[in-house]
């Protein structure tokens, strides 16, 4: 058992929040002040490794000024095949686990990541941290116990998700729906089907796996479909009075029964993209937002939010974090050769875009390493909260940027807009076209018996995207320039029913990894779009009816 988990079953509340959550309380300097202390120690480190001594690329830093002037910058193909052999003699430290995340196209089928034990510890107490954020009203509040029953719709334990799992069921004593030693032999589908029923049966304080997956319950409920027949779960003495309950409550607020119906949460946990996009959604089909997360496999978790569920604060004790002003990385994208310059946490502006480095703590592998995310800094300290760290927010990948000239799109921007429009969809992919003048090309699978047409979709989708305009580098007066040249950037071709999924089952057939089952939502090559058309035939017309479609909460 962990020390957090005895804390917790001893009931001493006060020392698990301060040993899991004390480090919001740290001044900005003592905050830097433990980064150059963990940076020192790390570089010692490297310098007695093969690893460190290739990457450093001779330098001998002695202070944190030398290493960021003599070391340059990597990316993860800098630790090929190092890494992707899992030549464990060359790194820092011995893991004790690698993680895999998804690669790069052409380069990589996959990323492995190794983890130390340190490392690992450490990460521990912030994913502590995380959930209690994620559950309590205020400094201190801790409302967990051991044994809490956590639903888990999360990926396999090669994954970082799948690895927290096992992580928390160490730190704060939560029992997964399924068990995790169950869970691993089963499908993802088998593995969601069996948690929701055990939950139904045994109740649940919260739900950690997919956004997606979330949603995705939660719709079944209130479309009052699904796998599950509720009229076989009657059956069922166990369920029966849970059941009975939330159908009464439905039937007052005079609405189909949502999850919200059935359990109180406690918390939500989630990572990705997609947990931003359907926050709104999950709170009104579940009864609490998750908080939001930021992390992935390299980093571990970099920051989060805590219990306003505003900005995301940092973690001290990771990764030395590095950050490249968004002028320096424009910079530098017009030539490759330049190498950018970086601020420290402690110079960053309210209000800027940064693109992130980190050299991992603890014995890992990644230095001066471009995770390829840009970050925005929302305030340089929480005021609400008395937090004097900045805030952030994940403002867009590096390199995902569709720039219009007059606009410049991001995934999210994307994503969020085709939400807000709340035509129901399957799923998308979008990318720049250039003819007479740019585009953002849209392809779309809609749900089963939805009927649109490709230019009322397209209007829909324009119309939220110019209403998301802050931070996207929006034409001021888009209104005028609509008039003067008939600026219409969006273009969305309607794709037919299956068309996702056809690519995945190919895809499958093909033995690709995990990670690159779907198309990737921004710029897909001519290659995937073409095999998305292959398999399901011409693309409908317009006007043909079309059928089809690692965070927190609170």
């Amino acid at each position: 058992m962990s020390r957090a988990a005895e804390l917790l079953r001893e009931g001493k509340t006060e020392e698990l929040w301060q040993r899991c959550c004390g480090f919001i309380d740290l001044s900005m300097d003592e905050f830097m002040a433990i980064q150059k202390r963990l940076l020192l120690e790390q570089l010692e480190l490297l310098k007695r490794c093969e690893l460190g001594r290739y990457i450093v690329n001779g330098a001998n830093p002695y202070t944190v000024e030398e290493f960021r002037e003599q070391v340059p910058m990597t990316t993860y193909a800098d630790y090929c095949p190092v890494l992707l052999e899992q030549r464990e003699d060359t790194l820092p430290t011995k893991p004790i686990l690698w993680v895999q995340t998804s690669g790069r196209s052409g380069e990589y089928p996959h990323k492995w990541v190794p983890v130390s034990q340190r490392f690992w510890q450490e990460a521990g107490q912030n994913f502590s941290a995380i959930a209690l954020f994620a559950a309590c009203k205020e400094r201190g509040d801790i409302p967990y116990k051991n044994g809490d029953k956590m639903l888990r719709a999360m990926a396999q334990i090669l994954c970082l998700t799948g690895t927290i799992a096992y992580k928390m069921e160490e730190e704060l004593g939560w029992e997964f729906l399924p068990s995790l030693r169950e869970s691993e032999g089963m499908s993802f589908e088998e593995r969601v089907d069996k948690g929701f029923r055990l939950a139904l049966s045994e109740g649940m304080a919260g739900f950690f796996g997919l956004a997606g997956v979330l949603v995705g319950i939660g719709e079944k409920f209130r479309q009052g479909s699904g796998n599950t027949k509720f009229s076989q779960l009657l059956s069922q003495p166990k369920m029966l009075s849970r059941l009975a309950k939330g159908l009464i409550k439905s039937k007052l607020a005079r609405r189909p029964m949502l999850p919200k119906d059935l359990w109180t949460l406690k918390i939500i946990a989630s990572m990705g993209t997609d947990c931003t996009i359907y926050k709104e959604r999950i709170k009104d089909l579940w009864g609490r937002a998750p908080l939001e997360v930021y992390g992935n496999s390299e980093t571990a978790v970099i920051a989060t939010q805590t219990w306003d569920y505003d900005g995301m604060v940092f973690f001290p004790n990771l990764n030395f974090l590095e950050f490249i002003p968004e002028k320096e990385h424009f910079k530098w994208q017009l030539n490759h050769s330049y190498q950018p310059k970086t601020v420290l946490l402690d110079e960053v502006k309210a209000g800027e875009n940064y693109e992130l480095v980190i050299t991992n703590f603890h014995g890992g592998a990644m230095v001066r390493y471009r995770v390829g995310d840009m970050i925005r800094i929302t305030a340089l300290r929480n005021e609400k909260l008395n937090i004097d760290i900045p805030q952030m927010v994940f403002e867009r990948r590096a390199d995902d940027l569709i720039d219009l000239g007059f606009m410049r799109l991001t995934e999210r921007v994307i994503w969020q807009a085709i939400e807000n429009t709340k035509i129901p969809y399957r799923d998308w992919t979008a990318r720049k076209e250039v003819g007479e003048t740019a585009k953002l090309h849209l392809y779309l699978e809609l749900n089963d018996n939805h009927i649109a047409t490709e230019e009322d979709v397209a209007i829909a989708v324009y119309e939220q995207i110019k209403k998301l305009e802050d931070g996207l580098y929006i034409y001021k007066d888009l209104a005028s320039l609509e008039r003067l040249i008939g600026f219409k950037p969006i273009e969305v071709t309607l794709l037919p029913t299956g068309v996702f999924t056809n690519y995945k089952n190919q895809r499958q057939a093909e033995g690709a990894e995990l990670a690159h089952l779907k198309p990737s939502h921004i710029n897909p090559s001519d290659k995937v779009l073409s095999l998305l058309e292959a398999k399901t035939g011409a693309v409908p017309k317009v006007g043909v009816a079309v059928k089809d479609k690692v965070m927190i909460g609170r």
